[in-house]
């Protein structure tokens, strides 16, 4: 099991990262949540890893935070949430929001996340109503965490165009992630910042 790597960052674009580690480039998939937090490419950084291995394929996934792993690893245990869905929970929401969603059993809020429908969101309520304790996360107001942004070009390698890539990785579709993105594009603005914007206009805090 890799439970972490320190590297040096060689290339990234939401949802994915490489990261040179003696001669090795690892490839990860990230939430935003983490991609809001990296340095800059040629930077050097440490990511709590977690790898998944199927028949087909290994995957490994990067975090920021030993908190986020944690959260992420509790909810691909629950029926039905797959790694994509909890990365996409993870993009939009910060672990100190997500529990208090649990808590308050906050279905609307779920909702909003992509790919979670009613019948999903009522899973997550009932099955970590229990589980969260162990985050021992605190009380205070958390901010949502943006996901992605569209454009007018989707050009991949501008940022309107990486914002909506990552909108997409998570669930959101096509039309939706442009008008998303078209919503809140600026001139000058980064993709974390378009990133940012979009979610907040789409968990209706923008």
């Amino acid at each position: 099991m890799i439970g972490w790597l320190q590297g040096e960052i060689l290339h990234k674009q939401p949802p994915w990262l490489l990261l040179g580690v003696n001669g090795v480039g690892y490839e990860l998939e990230a939430p935003l949540s983490t991609f809001y937090d990296l340095p800059p490419v040629g930077e050097r950084i440490v990511l709590f890893t977690h790898l998944a291995v199927r028949e087909d394929a290994q995957a490994l996934y990067g975090f920021r935070r030993e908190r986020e792993r944690d959260l992420f690893r509790t909810l691909i245990k629950v029926s039905g949430v797959g790694a994509k869905m909890a990365l996409a929970i993870l993009s939009g929401m910060t672990t100190e929001e997500f529990a208090r969603c649990i808590q308050n059993q906050d279905k609307t809020s779920l909702i909003r996340l992509p790919g979670i429908g009613p019948r999903t969101a009522e899973r997550l309520l009932v099955e970590l109503r229990d589980r969260l304790e162990a985050f021992s996360l605190p009380g205070i107001p958390g901010e949502i965490r943006p996901t992605a942004a569209a454009m007018g070009s989707t050009q991949i390698g501008t940022p309107l165009g990486d914002a909506i890539s990552a909108l997409e990785s998570l669930g959101y579709k096509a039309v939706e992630a442009s008008r998303l993105v078209r919503s809140v594009e600026q001139p000058g603005l980064s993709s974390e910042e378009l990133i940012r914007a979009a979610l907040r206009a789409a968990s209706g805090k923008g």
